[in-house]
């Protein structure tokens, strides 16, 4: 099973890059000499480390250590939202946000990606707080910091918590953190998260960046030993690598992205598909003009052993959207093929469906069926005739009908029956329906309709 609905890095972890000088079972058997120990519940390596790998002017006394991003999450709802508070909720978005803000009573409202930076005084004034997923999370977009730090003065002039949430800011540029606004803004809060960047969802990690004040009573209120003794040492190792948030590994990371970005892009532009431009490791993908919707889509990938996002969960998006993690070329290329080979099924079940429609249509009413509402009508001809727009010899692979090999986006060949016009022709369509109508639609009158009407005709 390929699982492309987990936005991880495609690069692997840093324990599997060659450049590492981390030895994972060295850090497990660190880590497991403190089993016998509580943790030290102020976390100083770690939330030292964390400083270091931000950079930015920040210290330890302005990280917030977390078991994952949904601890830390919970954690901000619970020390800043009272029941009936406003927070104000971008779409789409993460829907974790959500979630843990109705636990503590909240009142979500949401406004658009594209609105963010047009919010109105009265409506930060209402707020308690607003999150922004920075690069958003499905849709892949990154705002610049220039942006961010606009928002940041504007909320805390009306004292609205912004919360910004950079889980995947270093797969996509580091430089475009807003870390350096947190010591003289009590009202910004900033979630990374280890998991996405290193590719170890399994051990739960990350942090805040916050004001030393802000900071203080987020791990005064925090539970303590949140964080296990393997979570912490292994952690505690990852951020102390060399460069920080620009280690070889993580800028070997978003040029691998990018090279595979691009290649996927272009593998996933075709008809019903349109990829959103993204700047992270995952491609938010348009496929309202595809018959077929976001949740067949991906039950039907995974009957294929591909996992991808169906985003329907994501706020008020519909079954329009699905999003699809980058991983390696081989990987890629195997989504890609199987979105053909799902879609090639799909069309072929919708196509013997419309045809036996259309032949019981002519068998109970006397008159051919039609297909004029097809996007490719005329296909071939004015005055043809659509009985057979779903053609049961498909891919009959005989030149004579005008059909070709064509070359494939993957470069392999297709039949293309694009110059084929004889199943539209009247004649040919009364002769085949009288054969079909009699013997009905079956692998015999298939064969023998091609037998007796294709072969005669050619």
């Amino acid at each position: 099973m390929l699982d492309a609905s987990a936005s991880l890095n495609p690069l692997g972890t840093p324990f599997e890059h060659p450049d590492s000088e981390l030895d994972l079972q060295d850090l497990l058997r660190t880590g497991l000499e403190k089993l016998e120990q509580y943790p030290d519940n102020r976390y100083l390596e770690y939330r030292t480390a964390a400083a270091s790998f931000v950079g930015m002017g920040t210290t330890y006394e302005n990280i917030v250590p977390g078991n994952g991003s949904t601890e830390i999450i919970r954690l901000v709802a619970e020390c800043v939202i009272a029941e009936g508070d406003v927070v104000l909720i971008p779409k789409p978005t993460f829907s974790e946000y959500e979630m843990q803000c109705k636990v503590m009573g909240a009142e979500i409202k949401y406004v658009d990606q594209e609105d963010i930076f047009d919010l109105d005084g009265k409506t930060l004034d209402e707020a308690k707080i607003i999150f922004v997923c920075n690069p958003n999370n499905p849709t892949g977009k990154l705002f610049l910091k220039e942006q961010i730090e606009e928002l940041a003065e504007k909320c805390a002039t009306h004292k609205t918590i912004l919360f910004i949430d950079e889980a995947y800011i270093e797969l996509a540029d580091p430089q475009q953190s807003v870390a350096y606004l947190v010591e003289g803004n009590d009202y910004l809060f900033i979630q990374r998260s280890l998991t996405k960047s290193f590719a170890i969802p399994g051990i739960r990690m990350g942090f805040g960046v916050a004001s030393r004040k802000f900071a203080r009573v987020l791990n005064n209120a925090r539970l303590s030993w949140n964080m296990g003794c393997v979570s912490d040492t292994i952690a505690t190792a990852l951020l102390n690598m060399e460069g920080g948030a620009n280690s070889k590994y993580l800028r070997d990371s978003r040029d691998f992205i990018a090279k595979e970005r691009e290649f996927l892009m272009q593998k996933l532009s075709r008809r019903g598909f349109k990829p959103i431009e993204s700047s992270v490791n995952y491609i938010f993908v348009d496929i309202s003009d595809l018959s077929m919707n976001s949740s067949e889509l991906a039950e039907r990938m995974a009957s294929h052993g591909v996992l991808i996002r169906d985003c329907s969960s994501f706020q008020d998006i519909g079954k329009d959207y699905i999003r699809i993690a980058i991983r390696n070329r081989e990987e890629n290329e195997r989504i890609a093929s199987t979105i053909r080979q799902v879609i090639y099924e799909w069309g072929r079940e919708q196509a013997e469906f419309q045809l036996g429609e259309n032949i019981k249509v002519a068998s109970d009413c006397g008159r051919r069926g039609s297909n004029t509402d097809c996007d490719y009508y005329p296909c071939h001809f004015e005055g043809q005739d659509c009985t057979f727009c779903f053609c049961p010899f498909y891919p009959c692979e005989d030149s004579r009908t005008g059909g070709s090999w064509v070359e494939s986006s993957s470069g392999g060949k297709v039949w293309s029956c694009l110059n084929c016009n004889i199943v539209h022709e009247e004649k040919v369509v009364d002769e085949l329906l009288s054969v079909f109508t009699t013997d009905g639609l079956d692998e015999k009158s298939i064969k023998k309709a091609w037998e007796h009407v294709m072969e005669t005709n050619l």
